[in-house]
């Protein structure tokens, strides 16, 4: 399996990096996570083929990990795409998206598509499957407005990826990257503790009952970006590829 950060930044563009997008590959499965509002630009500079993307997962309706989506589905609308896409993510995100298609793009969410678009709710802890792909979502906790709030256990081809999305510290972190192949954190701020995201210290701390084999960092502020010469674990950066 190949991971590839299309953006791995915050929603301020900390360090010049764009916005959170995945592009996760296999022999059979492909799909997003994530579609930030900078992810079209970002697709097309990578030469990633949108058109073989089957799946978009998306964690929670902030602007940088979300609002993306119109400029995706209009272009996949105007490059004739035939192939079937589905979007899943937290509850409402059906309501949300429509919203959002027309705030940025009136009319837009009426138009019918040349494709087969499924947009699906997911349930936390209630694993689902999409074709070789089974993701089972755990809740976290990111703030009041933009949620649902969701991170991401997905299983494909015998590997295991796992997503913290944006969140503070939550158990349920445990379990949603215990003994993954490559599990993704946010590392938003290197020790303080803040509302609504997590520092890496705090990360580090609970670490051993992770038992991730493989660590990447994420969605870093200038506060973590500054100190990357003594952090020991890998950084995520835009277009960095990742074999897990």
């Amino acid at each position: 399996m190949q991971l590839r950060f299309v953006g791995c930044g915050d929603a301020f563009g900390s360090g010049g990096r764009l916005n959170t997008c995945f592009h996760v590959s296999g022999r059979e499965a492909n799909f997003l996570i994530d579609c930030g509002a900078s992810a079209l630009p970002a697709l097309k500079r990578l030469e990633i083929d949108r058109n073989e993307i089957d799946l978009i997962l998306i964690t929670h309706f902030h602007g940088d990990h979300f609002s993306g989506l119109p400029f995706v589905l209009l272009d996949a609308q105007f490059a004739r795409r035939t192939r079937p896409l589905t979007i899943a993510g937290p509850q409402g995100i059906e309501t949300r998206l429509r919203e959002l298609m027309e705030a940025l793009f009136e009319h837009s969410s009426k138009t019918k598509q040349r494709f087969e678009l499924d947009v699906v709710e997911l349930a936390p802890e209630q694993g689902r499957s999409f074709g070789a792909v089974n993701v089972t979502p755990y809740p976290v906790v990111h703030g009041e407005s933009g949620g649902p709030f969701l991170a991401y256990r997905v299983e494909a081809e015998g590997r295991v990826l796992a997503y913290s999305a944006d969140t503070e510290w939550t158990e349920t972190l445990i379990p949603l990257a215990h003994g993954a192949d490559l599990f993704i954190a946010e590392a938003y701020m290197y020790e303080k503790v803040i509302k609504d995201h997590l520092s890496l210290k705090t990360l580090e701390q609970h670490l051993p009952a992770i038992g991730a084999k493989r660590l990447v960092l994420t969605h870093m502020s200038d506060d973590v970006l500054s100190r990357l010469d003594d952090i020991a674990h890998l950084a995520a950066e835009d277009g960095m590829v990742l074999v897990f």
